[in-house]
């Protein structure tokens, strides 16, 4: 025990003399401690301790280590000696080899395997790593077996003073108000050394100012930067650079320092009140400056900033507190004198304002500096312009009849100059507002008077612009408004409100009501329209229908009778006066078309006749109405007869098929069974309508030569005859068509010549056909109103039509 305290002091004595001397030459060894081995590492004996004899069976040996010292950053030319090595067994005969194993082994630190001294080869830092871990063995030379239980020691790296502190958060910026309190915090900088903390003062830090006294300053233990005077002023110097520094060994002599900068800027207070920079200011106004127009801009400064610089204008008093306004541009913080009524140089000329500026926040802590508001007088000189003249009125507003007459007067406008020359005006309508000039005005008056008639129908309102211009500058334009109203006068008669479609059921009953009528009236009268419904003198009576005024400007149309008959007469025109309740009245005859149709159990229109020739006026005799209808009905014959004598003409019976080179019809109704199927349909229907009845009816009437045609077949080509003859028809009814048709075009030009004349007028052969082979049994097919025409061909002589 005595040589283990004897060692451990020495250690101690070396190492602090090799720190005071700072001698590289000098080496530290770590201390042998001698300890009881156990069975092995494993075995459970706790390093370092001293485990008796008796206890554990066990000899003394003094193998075990538990830590070796090595100074770091060693940079001598030889090895670095860092311990040794040595086992009891060794007897100095070269029996024992040491092998060194761990981290670092053989590449950092060798070991001579005869002496057991350990070496560094290579530099050490402890900021990279603080210790090695290594494994001693102590072997037999010729066997090579353990002579002493592998034992695990530790190689620590001694630290130096070899790291200067390092701001890893720096440059700093850091804010604080102005006029602060002495000692008030800013910022607190932090440096880190990366020497060891726990072995001697390599990492113990003190803090200083190199820069930014006396205003800041710095605690020197934990970094704190605080202000270090109390009138820091913004508005003299808003920011400050301050350099920190950092310097390990408790700040002594010869330590490792590091610096920083920190940037603090102040804030505002608001500690300056607004100052108008002058006293009176002066501004010139033009007369004719539009009210809401800027006429000024005054600015009171403000030393400070952001909210602290705002402030608000008002007019404390002055003969101008009326007619102007003043307002804060939130931008610029400036006063905007602002019009708040029309300026005229000749009323006044000049206008004085006492404007005040005050702060619109105030921090009551510098109240004592004074009040935070400043005064300032406005003086506004008002400008003569020359004006345009002006109306003693922007719009007139006149009424006129309609029933003037042209050159009557309107009205008059006035206008003057309102400048002190007060030139002479003259006055014009603008054209643009009077498009068709129904007004003139005197230039030199202004009365206005009609150029045109009035219609209120037409223009009920009429929006005029008339000008006045200054005679001495032309330049100078003024301009009004004149609403001339036109009144009405019952000048128009009252008509049907709509255009009726009235009709009349066959079926309909007496005193039934077929049509309400109502009335309009393009006039106004004030006490609103009165209208009266009656018929005409001849249309009163009528024994048809009858009128019923309802005495709120309506009348009813009722039947008289029942049992009307579409086909007997099937319009019927009825007379209706309406009077206006004007005065004087006025009064226009409206016919009322009553149209007879076909009509279900309920009232509903089913059928009603069109393009009828029919029409009776109610009210005429019945010689005068029989003689009408002869007249028109003769005129329809006449027309209808000759069209169709035009268009419908007959050609020879085409007995050989072979000559037929138009295409055929073939019907594929048959499904199956034989050649029925493949058999053309017989054209000779198609140009002979009436003899292809005939023949289809009669089998004896059967052209020689031809094939005859089933019974079955002969119903089935019916159907296509019908067809063409109404297709025909229509063609030969319409007037817009040319004067020929599709079948007409591929029709047979006649038996042996292709000369022959294709016209159905012109040639004698059509002559002979009227008076031979004409069948006027189609006019009977159009209905009744075509009997009496088919009466008179029926007996005519070689007609060949009998009813």
């Amino acid at each position: 025990m005595e040589c283990l305290c004897v060692l451990s002091m020495l250690s101690s004595f070396v190492l602090l003399l090799w720190e005071e001397s700072g001698c590289e030459a000098m080496t530290l060894n770590s201390v042998l401690l001698p300890q009881l081995s156990g069975e092995g590492l494993g075995g459970g004996t706790a390093r370092g301790g001293v485990v008796s004899q008796q206890r554990r069976g066990r000899r003394r040996r003094s193998w075990v280590w538990n830590q070796f010292f090595v100074l770091e950053e060693y940079t001598g030319d030889e090895l670095l000696y860092v311990g040794k090595l040595h086992s009891d067994v060794d007897k100095g005969d070269g029996q024992v080899r040491y092998v060194l194993n761990g981290e670092g082994a053989m590449s950092i630190f060798t070991i001579d395997e005869n002496t057991g001294d350990i070496h560094a080869t290579k530099r050490l830092d402890r900021e990279q790593q603080a210790y090695y871990t290594l494994r001693a063995q102590a072997r037999d030379r010729n066997t090579n077996l353990l002579v002493e239980p592998e034992s695990q020691f530790i190689i620590k790296v001694q630290d130096i003073n070899d790291n200067e502190p390092k701001f890893l958060d720096g440059p700093y910026a850091a804010r604080v108000s102005e006029q602060s309190p002495v000692g008030t915090s800013v910022v607190t900088v932090v440096a880190t050394d990366a020497d060891d903390p726990t072995y001697g003062n390599s990492a113990r830090l003190v803090y200083s100012i190199l820069q930014g006294q006396p205003y800041f300053s710095v605690e020197p233990t934990t970094g704190v930067v605080r202000t270090a005077l109390p009138d820091l002023d913004r508005e003299l110097q808003d920011r400050y650079l301050l350099v920190v520094q950092a310097k390990d060994m408790v700040g002594q002599m010869g330590g490792l320092s590091g610096t920083t900068s920190v940037t603090v800027t102040l804030t505002d207070v608001n500690d300056n009140p607004p100052r108008f920079p002058r006293k009176s200011y002066q501004f010139s106004v033009p007369e004719s400056v539009l009210v809401s127009a800027v006429v000024a801009k005054i600015k009171a400064l403000d030393l400070d900033v952001g909210p602290n610089a705002e402030m608000d204008y008002r007019i404390l008093d002055g003969d101008g507190l009326g007619t102007f306004r003043i307002l804060t541009d939130p931008n610029t913080q400036e006063g905007l004198v602002i019009l708040h009524k029309t300026l005229d140089f000749e009323t006044k000329s000049s206008y004085t304002l006492r404007v005040e500026a005050s702060n619109r926040y105030v921090d009551t802590r510098f109240l004592s500096v004074g009040l935070f508001s400043d005064v300032a007088t406005v003086h506004l000189l008002v400008e003569n312009v020359d004006e345009p003249p002006v109306f003693s009125s922007s719009v007139s507003r006149m009424v006129i009849s309609e029933a003037a007459a042209v050159g009557t007067d309107v009205g008059s406008v006035s206008a003057k100059d309102p400048d002190t020359t007060n030139s002479p005006v003259r006055y014009s309508i603008d054209r643009r507002s009077d498009v068709d000039r129904y007004f003139t005005i005197d230039s030199h008056s202004g009365l206005i008077r009609t150029d045109r008639p009035l219609d209120r129908e037409i223009v009920t309102l009429h929006n005029i612009t008339v000008v006045a211009t200054e005679s001495l500058d032309p330049s100078q334009v003024g301009k009004a408004v004149v609403l001339v109203s036109v009144t009405d006068i019952n000048d128009n008669a009252p008509s049907f409100a709509i255009e009726y479609q009235t009709f009349v059921c066959e079926n309909t009953k007496p005193g039934q009501v077929i049509e309400t009528l109502s009335a309009v009236d393009r006039d106004e009268p004030e006490n609103g329209h009165h209208f009266l419904f009656s018929l005409t003198t001849e249309a009163a009576g009528n024994l048809n229908f009858t009128l019923r005024d309802n005495k709120d400007n309506t009348a009813s149309i009722l039947t008289l009778r029942g049992g009307f008959l579409q086909w007997d007469w099937p319009v019927h025109l009825l007379p209706v006066v309406i009077s206006d309740g004007g005065s004087p009245s006025l009064s226009s005859t409206n016919t009322l078309s009553v149209t007879v149709c076909d009509c279900d159990l309920d009232g509903h229109r089913r059928s009603c006749s069109k393009g009828a020739s029919q029409l009776l006026v109610v009210g005429l005799s019945t010689a005068a109405t029989a003689a009408v209808l002869t007249c028109i009905l003769t005129l329809l014959g006449v027309v209808m007869v000759t069209l169709a004598i035009r268009h419908r003409r007959r050609e020879p019976l085409m007995v050989d098929d072979e000559r037929d080179v138009r295409e055929n019809i073939v019907c594929y109704d048959d499904e199956g069974g034989g050649e029925e199927d493949t058999e053309a349909f017989d054209m000779f229907a198609l140009r002979h309508l009436n003899q292809t009845n005939q023949t289809c009816r009669d089998p004896d009437l059967h052209p020689p030569g031809l094939p005859r045609t089933p019974e079955s077949r002969t119903d089935k080509n019916q159907l296509f005859q019908e067809f063409i003859r109404d297709r025909l028809q229509e063609a030969d009814l319409d007037l817009t068509l040319p004067p020929y048709d599709s079948l007409e075009t591929y029709a047979f030009e006649g038996s042996g010549s292709a000369a022959e004349s294709l016209s159905s007028l012109n040639s004698l052969d059509s002559l002979k056909l009227l008076e031979s082979e004409q069948n006027y049994d189609f006019l009977r097919e159009w209905g009744p109103r075509f009997k009496k025409l088919a009466d008179l061909y029926e007996h005519q002589e070689g007609g060949g039509v009998t009813s």
